[in-house]
């Protein structure tokens, strides 16, 4: 009898469990396509400002809503760690996307170098409400078995575990470290002679051809590109022969200009100075303007055919009558990228060696080319530095969210929003609540706030005016509440040394208020223990310096 009552039981309690999952339409529960770009500009898009031919990305923002305040992490791999924990990067396990062996980090909470577990992710908490969840791109956020896509909710994946790599082979970019890809849970190679644009596409399109029709799915895809080596198939390699001639000053004015015109930027904007290690371009030769200027147009392609791409991907979607049930999010993960590793004095000779940078030979597979600072400068207008750094450069990103839910009238939007409320508002919308438990361990409360009612028209704001958004990594600060903000980007590391901005006045960064407002540099450095303290920030030790020494 007992076993019979235990069999009724066990019957109702799978009945339920299907219930729930049967409980919502398809129309309720929508499509999610999330779009990362890898470094890419606040002033490359069309959209944005920019002069690059992006039709497609552009055609998603007239439809629905560009917001010029998105704020992520400085760097790939913490913004990633927060994409999908909806947390801080700390929290998730991403405090440092270097090495911390041999230092006062090494071992601790917060510093293990892929995702912890203190959070789930939110492709695990959709999987299991009963979504496909896709992934194609770069992961950049563990590379054992234990913390792979496959393992982390990702039902069907091909990436790469890296945060770079060749975008044509499996040749290495830096010594001793060959580029590790995962088709789901199988060690693979990279299809040799094919474009990392063409693969990931393909592989999503794949994954969704394939994908149950009576199911929603989260469709998570992660490019390389816009990322160095800044390479291109043939038919790109002179798509933008000549257009950047001008020369990295004149185009970040241009930009800068003409992100005022179209309102992406106020009117009272400040262009920052450049950098005083950046030679003027009026002080090139001619040899070093033609070179220069090849660099940009190569970044310039790689970005037109990475559009190209997300228009084939939404026609795609079109043609499979899913396009009108798909929320689609498109982002970039940090500013732009300084780095130039062909003539780092660590990482340069093993590039040298190996690629092939002459000028006829720039963009192939066989060449290592980056842009540097001086267009990043570009790239990052109106803002002060770029990737790497906690200053708006670094972290004030592109996002345009359009498509299923988007209610509000189409525009520009002039509100805060950061990288950790993507994951609460995709649980919203599955209607799925994030646990306090989760496989018999008690993980963080999820920091993000969804944007739903926001994008529906419903609310005016997403965040309380003394909401607090604050990030810390390797040594790089930064903490804003309301149109407050303080950072620090001393090198070595001085705690002492955070500047003080009113960054709805100052979007450049330009006047350091800390000595004028000390009353209110106090009350943000008050906020910055608190949230020291909570998430674990364990400071660089004494005279350690930031990693990649790019020049500022």
């Amino acid at each position: 009898m007992k076993e019979i009552l235990f069999g009724l039981l066990l019957l109702s309690l799978v009945s339920f469990e299907n219930k729930e999952k049967l409980k919502y339409k398809q129309s309720d529960r929508p499509n999610i396509l999330l779009i990362v770009a890898d470094d890419l500009g606040y002033t490359d898009l069309g959209c944005f400002g920019g002069d690059i031919n992006t039709p497609n990305i552009d055609l998603l923002a007239k439809k629905g809503l560009l917001f010029n305040r998105f704020h992520t992490a400085p760097l790939c791999a913490p913004t990633r760690s927060m994409i999908l924990s909806g947390n801080n990067n700390h929290v998730a396990g991403i405090g440092s996307m270097f090495s911390v062996d041999h230092t006062s980090r090494q071992g601790k909470p917060g510093y293990e170098h892929h995702l912890s577990d203190r959070v789930v992710t939110v492709a695990q908490l959709l999987k299991d409400g009963g979504y496909q969840t896709f992934m194609a791109g770069k992961w950049h956020i563990g590379s054992e078995n234990a913390y792979i896509p496959y393992a982390k909710g990702f039902e069907k994946s091909f990436t790469l575990l890296e945060g770079g790599a060749n975008h044509f082979g499996n040749n290495a970019i830096f010594e001793n470290m060959p580029p590790q890809y995962r088709e789901d849970d199988k060690a693979i190679a990279f299809p040799e002679g094919k474009f990392s644009t063409d693969i990931y596409t393909e592989k999503m399109m794949g994954y969704i051809k394939n994908a149950q029709k009576d199911k929603p799915f989260f469709a998570y895809l992660t490019y390389t590109a816009p990322h160095w080596p800044l390479q291109v198939p043939d038919e790109y390699l002179d798509k933008y022969k000549s257009k950047y001639d001008m020369g990295y000053d004149s185009l970040r004015v241009l930009r800068f200009q003409h992100q005022k015109t179209i309102g992406v930027i106020p009117a009272n904007a400040k262009l920052p100075p450049r950098l005083s290690t950046i030679k003027p371009w009026n002080q090139l030769t001619a040899e070093e303007k033609k070179i220069e200027s090849k660099k940009m147009e190569l970044y310039a392609a790689m970005v037109d055919n990475l559009d190209k791409h997300i228009g084939e991907l939404i026609q795609f979607l079109k043609n499979l009558n899913q396009l009108d049930n798909t929320l689609i999010i498109f982002m970039s993960d940090n500013g732009a990228a300084a780095e130039d590793f062909y003539n780092h004095p660590g990482f340069g000779p093993f590039i040298r060696k190996h690629y092939d940078n002459s000028y006829e030979n720039m963009g192939k597979a066989s060449s290592f080319v980056s842009y540097g600072p001086q267009w990043a400068q570009v790239g990052a207008a109106p803002f002060k530095l770029f990737k790497e750094y906690p200053t708006e450069g670094g972290i004030n990103t592109p996002l345009i969210i359009s498509g299923k839910y988007v209610k509000r009238t189409p525009g520009i939007e002039n509100v805060f929003i950061n990288v950790m409320d993507l994951a609460p508002t995709f649980l919203e919308i599955a209607h799925i609540s994030y646990p306090e438990m989760y496989n018999n361990k008690k993980v963080m409360p999820i920091l993000g706030q969804s944007f739903l009612s926001y994008i529906q028209g419903k609310s005016k704001t997403i965040h309380d005016p003394n909401y607090v958004y604050a990030l810390e990594h390797y040594g790089g600060c930064l903490l804003i509440k309301g149109n407050w903000k303080i950072t620090n980007t001393s090198d070595p590391f001085n705690e002492t040394a955070f500047e003080l901005y009113k960054i709805d006045e100052d979007w450049g960064e330009t006047k350091d208020l800390s000595k004028s407002q000390p009353k209110k540099l106090k009350e943000m450095m008050n906020e910055w223990k608190i949230f020291k303290k909570k998430v674990g920030i364990i400071p660089l030790d004494k005279g350690e310096r930031i990693h990649l020494d790019i020049i500022r």
